[in-house]
């Protein structure tokens, strides 16, 4: 054999040498390897406390870095916490009414659908119209769960929370005052409670607006029953025109006048379920 031939030779047992030495030390890695990840999984199997904390770091670590790279925290569950849902999966009587409600008082129809299901749930078990629990929130709040009077009404139904503190304990302490369904649910409490000592719904709403006692009661009952009536006929498949509430954000054009005007009555709404005997 030449001298060519012989380094020919021997580059080709080199490269073989080291082909077999390569694929060999990768089977015993792959086997390593495989050994390692079954031998975990048999352990967090074994320990799911383990497999727990190890997710709970990766998934901490993971929204770490989505937070970096969004720049706001990141909650995953925070649509189910709000209070909203597809108006077109209302009955056909419900969904009419939530959304007459959603444009005459500009708020979106996933929030009022929650109300609006809430109040037939609960007025059919309470045994009054869910159209009239929908007619006093309109009327006290016009469907803002963070609304509070002068005299500390408050919610959607406008309920006294101080006086009817011990209702709200059932929904974990009067902070559910801003819930909305959590005060719907007092709120139409309260409601039966004023209708049966009236004896007729009129009566209970002057009870429930804490006017009872007073010759007058503002007006307040008679706005209720024309929003009522009005929520009835659209519930029958009526087609009922409405004046949207001014919502406009440009400020009045400034004027000084020529006396003071006469302080205002107290507003019959500012004194809602004051009965500290219910």
């Amino acid at each position: 054999m030449t001298a060519s031939g012989k380094i020919v030779s021997g580059v080709r047992t080199f490269a073989a040498d080291v082909t077999e030495g390569f694929l060999e030390i990768t089977h015993n890695s792959f086997a390593l390897i495989g050994l390692a990840v079954a031998f975990i999984i048999i352990a967090l199997t074994a320990r799911p406390d383990l497999r727990q904390a190890g997710e709970e770091r990766l998934m901490g670590w993971l929204q770490a870095r989505q937070v970096e790279m969004l720049g706001m925290p990141i909650e995953p569950e925070a649509s189910e916490r709000a209070t909203a849902a597809n108006p077109k999966d209302l009955p056909k009587e419900q969904a009419a009414v939530a959304f007459w409600l959603s444009k005459k008082y500009r708020v979106a129809p996933e929030p009022l659908s929650v109300l609006v299901a809430e109040a037939y749930e609960i007025g059919t078990r309470a045994k009054i119209d869910p159209t009239l629990i929908l007619a006093i929130m309109a009327i006290e709040s016009s469907f803002n769960p963070f609304a509070e009077s002068a005299v500390g009404a408050q919610g959607l139904m406008q309920v006294m929370t101080r006086v009817h503190t011990d209702k709200y304990q059932s929904f974990g302490g009067h902070f559910a005052a801003f819930d909305p369904v959590s005060n719907l649910r007092v709120g139409v409490k309260v409601l039966q409670e004023c209708i049966a000592r009236a004896g007729s719904v009129e009566g209970g709403l002057r009870y429930y607006v804490g006017a009872a006692n007073m010759p007058d009661d503002g007006g307040y009952a008679a706005k209720v029953m024309a929003e009522h009536f009005r929520l009835r006929q659209v519930a029958n498949g009526r087609a009922i025109p409405f004046t949207p509430p001014s919502l406009s954000t440009q400020a009045p054009a400034q004027s000084i006048p020529a006396a003071a005007p006469p302080a205002e009555p107290r507003a019959a709404a500012d004194k809602v379920a004051l009965l500290s005997g219910l």
